[in-house]
């Protein structure tokens, strides 16, 4: 495994990462001037990503909602920059966009949690978007049975539901949605 070495002096700000070269081996992030960075995901969780996405688009188009998904896309935070796995936002902010979104624009973020990940989509990154208003922050965890969690933000803080293999989400707000995460694996 090698390790990027990139010649830089001081905090990074989003205009240094947004300038940096495309890397396909990794997810570079930007957090209180701080580069985050984790290894791209393996195939379980881009089949994962890629289903769930299909789902909630169906789901949105399905409801006439207003809204897009988009998979690993910028996101403009206010302490920085986060790549979701999957973002819900605006459809008309998202025509506007060019290489962020701004978090006032996204209504659902998805982590797909990974063993290189766990800890920053379990702790880092719900504090993170909590802390950007964005309303819904939901975690898919693989391992060992597949399971969602469905975080509505309340007082600063997500109050999460957990959905296991076997059961359905049945949300209706902010759109109507119905799936088993044992649907988004082989």
């Amino acid at each position: 495994m090698s390790v990027a070495s990139i010649d830089h002096t001081g905090p990074w700000t989003m205009a240094d990462v947004l300038a940096l070269p495309e890397d396909t081996r990794n997810r570079i992030e930007l957090v209180g001037g701080a580069l985050v960075m984790s290894p791209s995901p393996g195939i379980a969780h881009q089949r994962a990503s890629h289903r769930l996405a299909a789902m909630l688009d169906a789901a949105i188009e399905a409801a006439q909602a207003p809204l897009e998904v988009l998979e690993a896309v910028n996101v403009a935070m206010p302490d920085g920059l986060l790549i979701p796995d999957i973002a819900v936002m605006d459809a008309t902010a998202s025509a506007e966009a060019g290489l962020t979104i701004h978090a006032d624009d996204v209504l659902i973020v998805v982590e797909i949690a990974s063993p290189s990940t766990r800890v920053t989509d379990r702790k880092m990154k719900p504090a993170l978007y909590a802390a950007a208003g964005i309303p819904h922050y939901w975690r898919l965890e693989l391992e060992p049975a597949p399971r969602l969690y469905i975080g509505h933000l309340e007082n600063g803080t997500y109050r999460d539901r957990l959905v296991q293999a076997g059961e359905a989400t049945a949300l209706a707000e902010p759109f109507p949605l119905d799936i088993d995460p044992a649907r988004l694996v082989r």
